[in-house]
């Protein structure tokens, strides 16, 4: 791998990590772990810690989790199946984010999924509604083997919830991701919202198809946005 390459997946990710801070994405504690695919290695955040992550506080492992290069604090060295695994499983995934996002927390905590009501989902490619994994200790087997159950098959799914946890939102790169887990957190606080007036109501059934093709007809359009 060129350092070039390796250098700018950094950048990436710490512009991302502050971003999730600003917009208050990794709640108070800002504890959090994110990580890119670089062709068959895994960069991952070494700390749990991230909003002011700096160039060394990554660690890079193979796509078995084995490190390659740098050290793991003890706290993120527990969560490294929970990554390479689900980049084992779906090659469409470039990059990773865990974080207690508030919105989506609240249903993970409340342990409901949460439905697919809000139409920027669809945008993202993200079909269907987002599944709460179990509970089971983080990063344990039986945690990482209910998030595979949950993605594995599912090409539309670009997150999952983690029960009485968090969230696990995934991207082809580190900005898709942390754009779709704020649009997920935003559906998160819109559906809560949408409770007091009757609760929120059902996308029709061919809306995600619908969405699809108009993106397609205004793709390469100037200013288009995936919001």
């Amino acid at each position: 791998m060129e350092n070039t390459q390796l250098d700018t997946v950094k950048r990436q990710l710490i512009t991302v990590a502050r971003q999730l801070a600003e917009k208050g994405l990794l709640f108070r504690g800002e504890h959090a772990n994110l990580s890119a695919r670089i062709g068959e290695q895994v960069l991952l955040t070494r700390g749990g810690h991230v909003s002011q992550l700096g160039n060394d506080d990554f660690v890079l492992l193979d796509m078995n989790g084995k490190v390659q290069t740098g050290s793991l604090e003890s706290t993120n060295a527990e969560i490294v199946d929970m990554h390479t695994r689900v980049y084992q499983v779906r090659p469409d995934i470039g990059s990773i984010i865990h974080c207690h996002a508030p919105h989506v927390t609240a249903f993970a905590v409340a342990q409901q999924p949460l439905p697919l009501a809000y139409e920027p989902l669809l945008r993202f490619g993200h079909a269907e509604p987002t599944p709460v994994v179990p509970w089971a200790p983080r990063g344990s087997t039986a945690s990482v083997q209910g998030i595979i159950d949950a993605v594995d098959g599912h090409p539309s799914l670009q997150a999952v919830m983690l029960a009485n946890h968090g969230v696990l939102a995934f991207g082809r790169d580190p900005m898709l991701a942390a754009q779709f887990l704020a649009t997920l957190d935003e559906a998160a606080e819109l559906v809560l919202a949408a409770s007091l007036l009757g609760g929120a109501k059902p996308l029709p059934a061919a809306a995600f198809e619908e969405v699809q093709a108009r993106m397609r007809q205004f793709a390469g359009t100037p200013g288009a946005a995936v919001h």
